[in-house]
């Protein structure tokens, strides 16, 4: 886009102004400075980000490896409540469900004599 400005020098013309061209050379030197800033800024902002980022990774494979370990415990302590369901020892079963009437009983007489 052009400007049609007496302050800008048309092209093919012999037209030098000192004063426009440090005017403009300020103005270029502050926008350049301002966009600096603004990079150095964008800059630590995504090192930032990269560092929140590798450390919940970290936090998330920790997490995951634990679940893991946690599904591996809990898939070996079903086997074996599985296990003692099939075997035939359905005795130990009724000793237990006997065992836990008498001692209600026992407390019943106590309580209630």
């Amino acid at each position: 886009m052009r400007r049609a400005h007496s302050a800008y020098p048309q092209p093919g013309s012999n037209f030098q102004s000192n004063g426009t061209d440090s005017i403009l050379e300020s103005e270029n030197d502050r926008l350049t400075d301002e966009l600096k800033g603004k990079i150095s800024s964008l800059k630590s902002l995504s090192i930032d980000i990269g560092g929140e980022m590798r450390g919940q990774n970290k936090f998330l494979s920790e997490m995951d490896m634990d679940m893991d370990g946690a599904s591996g415990f809990l898939g070996k302590a079903m086997n074996r409540v599985k296990r003692l369901g099939k075997g035939t020892h359905n005795y130990i079963i009724l000793y237990l469900v006997l065992f836990s009437l008498f001692v209600f009983l026992i407390i019943w007489l106590i309580v209630k004599f």
